[in-house]
């Protein structure tokens, strides 16, 4: 984090000529008033000393005894050894000595006056993984953010449990909309309700994401870290960002459903649904967390939301594409989920499903990506920390993030191409079980499908539009897939479940047409 920041005020300061005083000055002023903490970094940073020594300097990164000394930045250029940037730390220590004092007391934001108050709110969020405002107690929320209605179809009665999205009309919502779709009331034309009308024997379906921090759909915006576009409307999103963990569900390719503003463009498999039929509206609720893997999705799938007597039946995607071989360990491979524990994990999961699911259900598995992609398309590229003096590629940022024991994949993210090659081995044998499980597990009230993760195709199809590889992947983290990825992904996965499953999508509805008119004439009402 220190690295990070100081990176952006030393190049803020280098791109407009001006003190680092002066740079750290422009940068509160960019961002929203109580998420300045880099205001409290010290004002006499030395702009010939790189972030590495100034964050060592103060105390902020610090070298355990026995292990490497982590840097992002190749060691100052009189010494281009190790030693050269001792050399530049006990240089810069004699001069930051006091200065590191005062910042002992700050090593997590949450210790900020500030923000105190909506980190515990996270922290609850992060426990529970159930939206923070719920005044109902019915898992669906009004407030946006804080595990809301980004994630699950928003409530509209949050005085009431027993209206939510998803359930089966309560008398055909002849007197209220008892499953947030919108459509209620009593046509005056011939008496008949509405909901009777238009959604009767209309295969009517959610969608449920369980999964990772790809499905959460991580992402963290470029010009947040790119001098040369940064402004005050840079870091306006920030807020939201930071109280959805950094995550952005509301665009993601399965429960996706606002239009993009972080590139590409938004289109999910929640969307198409809805399309296909009208009553499906607010139906989706994205379960996935940010490390989530077949282990600790056994404790996150609780936090699902759907009765089996009172509710429609669901689409589940369960889909942990990575963390079951990807961590940061140094003996990586050691810490990879096993064949066999994958599948105990995922018979686990399907048992709790089977006992919540609602009779009709469908359930996807997804296979694990190939992360080698990772590596062959991004290595030898500069991350956007190094866009401007051309000195931070994407190797060096996960060798660094792999020294601070921090890499979101040590087995992928790396030079070392045995690794990678056995790393996507692990993963290949877990996707097979998946794949296995499909085949062979019954359940009484849904079927399993499997599919590989669309990473090929989605590849194929970009560059038929003359993409690059590279755009695929989240310019910051280097890890995730981008928005591009999620938009391209989803149409891939319609299409597979269109020619293969057509029973997992539910027939169209006739009368989409009809209601969206109703919708316009009543203003959106």
């Amino acid at each position: 984090g220190c690295v990070l920041v100081v990176s952006v005020i030393e190049q803020l300061a280098q791109w407009h000529n001006s003190t680092v005083k002066a740079a750290v000055e422009r940068l509160c002023d960019y961002v929203p008033g109580k998420y300045q903490i880099m205001c409290h970094m010290p004002r006499c940073i030395d702009r010939e000393m790189n972030a590495d020594v100034v964050c060592h300097s103060l105390r902020l990164c610090k070298q355990d005894p026995g292990q490497p000394l982590c840097h992002l930045y190749s060691p100052p250029k009189k010494e281009k050894h190790s030693s050269g940037l001792f050399h530049a730390l006990a240089h810069a220590r004699q001069k930051s000595q006091i200065r590191s004092k005062s910042f002992m007391g700050f090593s997590s934001v949450c210790t900020f006056p500030l923000l105190a108050n909506l980190c515990e709110k996270i922290k609850y969020v992060l426990r529970n993984k159930l939206p923070f405002e719920d005044f109902d107690g019915d898992k669906f929320s009004t407030f946006p953010t804080l595990r809301g209605y980004h994630w699950r179809g928003r409530d509209c009665n949050d005085k009431n449990t027993t209206v939510y999205p998803g359930r089966r009309p309560d008398n055909w919502d002849a007197e209220g909309d008892s499953n947030c779709n919108g459509i209620w009331g009593v046509d005056p034309k011939d008496g008949i309700p509405y909901e009777e009308k238009f959604c009767k024997g209309a295969d009517s379906r959610g969608v449920v994401l369980l999964g990772d921090s790809a499905g959460a759909h991580f992402h963290i915006p470029p010009e947040w870290m790119t001098v040369t576009q940064m402004s005050a409307k840079s870091f306006a999103n920030l807020p939201m960002a930071f109280s959805d963990e950094f995550d952005w569900p509301q665009f993601s390719e399965i429960t996706g459903f606002l239009n993009s503003t972080i590139g590409g463009w938004t289109d999910s498999l929640y969307l198409r649904l809805r399309k296909r039929n009208r009553c499906n509206h607010r139906d989706l609720q994205n379960i996935s967390q940010n490390g989530g893997s077949s282990g600790n999705l056994l404790s996150l799938i609780k936090s699902l939301a759907r009765n089996q007597l009172l509710d429609n039946p669901a689409i589940v995607i369960y889909a942990t594409i990575g963390n079951d071989v990807c961590n940061g360990e140094r003996d990586t491979l050691a810490h990879m989920t096993t064949p066999k524990e994958m599948l105990s994990n995922v018979v686990q999961a399907l048992r709790y499903l089977d006992s919540r699911l609602p009779n009709g259900s469908h359930v996807i598995l997804t296979g694990l990506v190939d992360g080698r992609f990772l590596w062959d398309n991004l290595h030898d590229r500069f991350h956007p920390l190094g866009q401007l003096n051309k000195d931070v590629m994407y190797s060096q940022l996960y060798s660094f993030l792999d020294c601070l024991q921090v890499s979101p994949c040590s087995g992928w993210l790396t030079p070392n191409e045995t690794l990678r090659n056995l790393t996507s081995e692990r993963a290949l044998q877990l996707s097979n079980v998946l794949k296995e499980i499909a085949r062979s597990e019954k359940f009484a009230n849904f079927d399993i499908f499997y599919m590989d993760f669309p990473l090929r195709q989605t590849a194929e199809e970009w560059h038929k539009m003359g993409g690059e590889p590279w755009q695929l992947i989240e310019p910051v983290d280097g890890f995730h897939p981008s928005q591009i990825a999620a938009a391209l992904g989803t149409g891939i996965t319609w299409q597979k479940a269109l020619h293969e499953w057509p029973q997992v999508l539910g027939k169209e509805n006739p009368f989409n047409d009809q209601i969206e008119a109703i919708f316009k004439d009543q203003g959106g009402h």
